[in-house]
């Protein structure tokens, strides 16, 4: 299916999928490379889940090989993108969702804090943000894959939530082979469900937005001066993350 059908799909429904996209040794790397990473992790925090019972977030490092051009400035993300938005958007989040066994299916939520104008949250405005996400294991229906409610991006939160709840919307679950890519409109209705298995379900974050907008409303880690150096201008132009010297 050619881009500009996914990104018809991914303005009139709210997420499209492009399936077997990205290169699987490299999303392989990057698991294994934040395997014993993400152990320690849900070692040391297991009982102080940040999303829920038993979900996690965490920040994704910036060291490769959990760090990876591919998972930046893949043209055929970018072109889907900036077709939404615009030229110059700009990537500033890079983490990782972990719901383990014991997870609940989330509310029905939306992906920012508060919207651009808080004395007209319901306006109708043109994409700002999008969200890019990518499992580094297979998500199949047991690990607890994210739920849309299509379309409702398009809607004002009541009647979003008011379809939602009425059975009126029909939701997806959206299962993801290693490869996949999911781009979704952050504020389309989706939530997470259980995680049934014994493996952490790790789905990968990236945001992309206009480059006028900024949030802090999660945590970031900062790119090594070594890598920012190594990454052409083109690229550095893209990320809009703090630098480590």
């Amino acid at each position: 299916m050619s881009a500009k059908q996914k990104l018809l799909d991914l303005k009139e429904n709210g997420y499209c999928v492009l399936r077997s996209h990205l290169p699987k040794g490299v999303i392989e790397a990057c698991r294994d490379a934040l395997w014993p990473v993400l152990l320690a992790y849900l070692k040391q925090h297991g009982h102080e889940s940040n999303r829920g019972p038993h979900r996690h977030f965490l920040p994704m490092p910036f060291e490769p090989p959990c760090f990876a051009p591919e998972f930046f400035f893949d043209e055929g993300v970018l072109s889907i993108v900036r077709g939404a938005m615009d030229h110059r958007v700009v990537a500033d989040q890079w983490g990782c969702d972990v719901p383990l066994r014991g997870s609940e299916y989330q509310r029905f939520h939306v992906d920012y804090q508060r919207p651009l104008f808080e004395e007209a949250a319901d306006l109708v405005l043109p994409t700002y943000m999008l969200i890019v996400n990518f499992g580094l294991i297979p998500i199949m229906p047991a690990h607890g894959p994210i739920e849309i409610a299509p379309g409702t991006h398009r809607m004002t939160r009541e009647a979003a939530m008011r379809s939602v709840e009425c059975g009126q919307c029909k939701l997806c679950a959206v299962p993801l082979e290693i490869g996949d890519v999911l781009i979704r409109h952050p504020w389309t209705l989706h939530r997470g469900t259980p995680n049934t298995t014994d493996m952490p379900r790790a789905m990968t974050t990236v945001r992309y937005v206009r480059r006028w907008y900024s949030d802090d409303s999660r945590e970031v880690n900062a790119i090594p001066n070594a890598i920012w150096q190594s990454l052409s201008r083109e690229q550095q132009n893209i990320l809009h993350f703090p630098v480590k010297n």
